[in-house]
């Protein structure tokens, strides 16, 4: 039996659910590298990358092409990620990652780009049938994860926002195409967001404070 074989073999079943070993092992690695993001652990964009890898299988068995796609460009922006946070590390003055709230102009070229990338990537799909079967709802969760991941990489707060946007459509999505597993971890996922925006919102306010005291102190 080849491993790509195996990863999409049945792991369990629960409650008439059958859970497929690249569902279960890819979103039990993302659930770590939404913890480990949560530390502001540079080890979440291995994690992340590791996670897209299995997955590509799992959604590749679903015949879901934009979530195969969806998974390339996790792969790809994980390693982007990673790039950026080494940087990011050497700029904070505690050696750990320095997280802020994202600018207005920020926030505005994350929501037009996203909003212009769903239409295009929804238009894509509903004009090739063989890339998705659920063409709008792929599109949304393929763009709002590239934003997510674009978001967390330049330490902005509001990639914790986007992936609840994200969660929103996602959960539904991964149970109707038989990803049962996928969802529940979406479910899982909603609380560690929640947990994970407040302690970044928390360190952006004690980052505001440390460094008018170091301004005084230099002065």
């Amino acid at each position: 039996m080849s491993a790509l074989h195996w990863l999409n073999s049945e792991a369990f079943a629960v409650l008439g659910q059958h859970v497929i070993w690249s569902d279960m092992i890819g979103n039990t690695v993302g659930l770590a590298a939404l913890a480990l993001g949560w530390r502001r652990s540079i080890w979440t964009w291995p994690a992340q990358f590791l996670s897209g890898v299995i997955l590509v299988a799992a959604y590749a068995s679903a015949h879901l092409s934009g979530g195969v796609g969806k998974q390339l460009l996790v792969i790809t922006v994980a390693v982007w990620g990673w790039r950026q946070w080494h940087q990011g590390r050497q700029r904070a003055q505690d050696g750990s990652i320095a997280v802020r709230f994202a600018t207005w102009r920020e926030r505005i070229t994350l929501l037009v780009g996203t909003a212009v990338g769903t239409l295009a990537v929804g238009a894509l799909f509903t004009a090739v049938p063989e890339l998705s079967w659920n063409p709008w709802p792929d599109a949304y969760i393929f763009v709002g994860t590239l934003a997510a991941m674009v978001a967390q990489a330049r330490g902005l707060i509001e990639f914790w926002f986007a992936w609840l946007l994200v969660d929103v459509v996602g959960v539904p999505l991964a149970f109707s195409s038989g990803l049962s597993f996928s969802g529940l971890v979406y479910v899982i996922y909603l609380a560690l967001v929640l947990w994970g925006m407040r302690d970044w919102w928390l360190r952006s306010r004690r980052g505001r404070v440390e460094q008018p005291a170091l301004e005084g102190i230099a002065a």
